[in-house]
């Protein structure tokens, strides 16, 4: 399994844009389409490359997850509109799966699993994202409003320092000794998700009260 959403358009509403610009994008953009959009480039290609593997699935939602294997039907039998990396989400299946994550000479600041662990973790005063996506219902075009928890580069809560995703995920890889292999010419590594869930939720927890308590993170060993 793994997360191809595109990009989609969250800038509509935030004032980024002058009126003529968004007044284009309102009338031009095309809907979602989440057999043929391609995943966002930033995700790099193993992403796309995965996305159109025979076989593969994908979910309708413009949160999209790419799935694989004898468990794909199940993962992506719902999701919900708003807050679709939280509850009920592929990837609170993927837990119920005892699933299991796989860095692939990744950026380990690119865990998606992470914006799950966000969505359900007791965290005060989570940043919220509001935007609108253009999808096609009754086989028309419509903008729809949704809401997320923050994933962005921003993140869900003030308090987050720069990098936060991969100071957790070296900070976890140096408290379990989990020190990996090579795939090819890749530095990869398997962490389960249950595992990691248990180990970040504690911690974002406490940075959220307290930004000094990732001083800890800090401390850890970073992974090459």
């Amino acid at each position: 399994m793994y997360a191809s959403c595109p990009r989609y358009c969250d800038e509509v509403g935030h004032g980024n844009l002058t009126k003529e610009q968004v007044e284009e994008i309102l009338e031009k953009l095309p809907a979602f389409d989440p057999f043929t959009a391609r995943s966002a480039r930033d995700n790099g290609t193993l992403v796309e490359f995965f996305r159109t593997y025979p076989d593969s699935r994908v979910n309708r939602h413009v949160a999209r997850f790419v799935v694989w294997g004898k468990q794909a039907d199940y993962l992506i039998s719902e999701q919900p509109w708003n807050y679709a990396f939280g509850l009920h989400s592929p990837l609170n299946r993927f837990l119920g799966l005892d699933g299991k994550i796989l860095l692939l000479g990744s950026d380990h600041d690119a865990v998606t699993f992470l914006h799950y662990v966000e969505h359900v973790a007791e965290i005060p005063d989570k940043r919220i994202r509001r935007f609108q996506v253009p999808v096609q219902e009754d086989g028309r075009r419509v903008w729809r409003d949704m809401e997320e928890f923050d994933t962005s580069g921003d993140g869900v809560h003030a308090n987050w320092p720069d990098g936060f995703f991969a100071k957790i995920v070296d900070a976890y890889l140096a408290a379990t000794g989990n020190q990996g292999g090579r795939v090819g010419n890749a530095i990869s590594y398997i962490l389960r998700a249950r595992a990691l869930l248990d180990f970040a939720s504690p911690l974002m927890e406490a940075v959220a009260i307290n930004p000094r308590a990732a001083d800890y993170l800090c401390k850890q060993e970073p992974h090459p």
